[in-house]
């Protein structure tokens, strides 16, 4: 299965370069992401659970849909603390957003919580499949701009860190 931070970087790459289409398999999973104009297209697929095949579009367009619309002031909110060296971590996919791994279980973190490259800060959502997100920097978290259970855009600030 491939981490979140793995398909994260590819993205990446991808946007950077002039591949239009990358295809790999690993260990019984397959990820496609295609580049079609200015439209990312991440289709992972796994053998272990072929009732759960969905391809999940990400588009780099503001959104407009009203379900979406509750997002925006947090986007907005968040520019301006990054100008002051916070440091945001962002959903690199469209999905819900969960604090904690159950409804029962402690948010995996809370404000005033130190993390590291490989901390756990919460859990995205998407087409049934569960995405663990890692900090991606060391610090305190500042401030956790949405809520549980909350609809997120790809690119949408989640957390603000003050680096170390």
């Amino acid at each position: 299965m491939f981490k979140l931070s793995e398909i994260k970087e590819l993205i990446k790459l991808v946007d950077q370069t002039s591949v239009q289409e990358l295809e790999i398999e690993n260990e019984g999973a397959r990820l496609l992401i295609r580049k079609p104009g200015k439209t990312e297209v991440v289709n992972v697929q796994t053998a272990s659970v072929p009732h759960t095949y969905s391809p999940v579009a990400v588009t780099q367009a503001p959104p407009t849909s009203a379900a979406s619309a509750p997002t925006q002031p947090a986007v907005e909110s968040a520019a301006t603390p990054a100008s002051s060296g916070l440091h945001q971590i962002v959903s690199p996919m469209v999905g819900t957003f969960y604090h904690a791994s159950s409804p029962d279980a402690a948010p995996f973190v809370n404000t005033g919580d130190r993390v590291n490259e490989k901390s756990v800060v919460c859990i995205l959502e998407a087409m049934k499949l569960m995405n663990e997100l890692e900090a991606d920097v060391r610090g305190e978290i500042v401030e956790i701009l949405v809520e549980n259970g909350q609809l997120v855009d790809f690119g949408q600030p989640l957390f603000l860190v003050r680096p170390e």
